[in-house]
């Protein structure tokens, strides 16, 4: 098997799952290189990390997932031959059942897509997640024709042709979101790929809540920058 593939993990306060992440990803077929972005953990993500086997890229303050994506792959960039690697990225809560990210790697590695999306054969119930899905799905399907299932999933496998062209990328969680629409609009071939996942159900407390409301926010912006009706009409509610 030639390695082509790079796993690229934002990570912020996962020393509790980082390890067995890291490790699922370092058993994948065709990849080389792991590289975690300790997103300004106040953990020992880093360290566990590293431990695992990654290269580990430290932000001394969160920078948000975006941010945190951008460094990971300019990390890769720093360490390719000739020829990039693909850039597959993951969260780090999905401990083992990262193995099965190989999945997504196939199509791209095939040239049969230009970037792929995880979906999760299991979901996850999580209370109020619903209108954030809701709302990216819809946003996605005006802006560019495409039908999400899983608007919001990290898991994703880029050619890095893809990736650049869709930088400069959107901010923190509104990622997906614009990802999925920009490389649609610029004629890349996005699939969708079903894979035995899971990562730890967000839960229903305040700090989640407030995490919900962040990715809203995020969601919303991503969207209204490509989209005039929703620019227009959350211009009128600032008003």
């Amino acid at each position: 098997m030639v390695t082509d593939t790079a796993v690229v993990i934002p990570a912020r306060d996962e020393a509790e799952r980082i390890g067995a992440t890291v490790a699922a990803a370092m058993d994948l077929p065709g990849v080389d290189l792991v590289v975690v972005v300790d997103d300004g953990s106040t953990d020992q993500t880093g360290r566990v990390a590293r431990a695992a086997g990654a290269r580990v890229v430290r932000h001394s303050r969160n920078r948000g997932k975006a941010g945190a994506m951008e460094s990971g792959a300019e990390a890769v960039r720093l360490l390719d031959g000739p020829k990039p690697r693909h850039l597959l990225f993951l969260d780090a809560d999905l401990g083992d059942t990262a193995r099965a990210a190989s999945a997504l790697v196939e199509p791209v590695r095939a040239g049969a897509a230009d970037m792929t999306i995880a979906v999760f054969a299991t979901r996850v119930k999580l209370g109020g997640h619903g209108i954030v899905v809701r709302l990216a799905r819809d946003g996605i399907k005006r802006a560019s024709g495409f039908t999400a299932a899983q608007p919001l999933n990290g898991q994703r496998c880029l050619t890095r042709d893809a990736f650049e062209a869709a930088r400069p990328l959107a901010h923190g969680f509104g990622v997906e979101t614009a990802l999925t629409i920009d490389l649609v609009r610029k004629g890349f071939r996005v699939a969708e790929v079903e894979v035995d996942m899971a990562h730890r159900a967000t839960g229903t407390d305040w700090r989640a809540q407030v995490h919900r409301a962040r990715q809203l926010r995020d969601v919303a912006l991503a969207l209204a920058a490509r989209e005039p009706v929703i620019r227009d009409n959350l211009a009128k509610i600032r008003l």
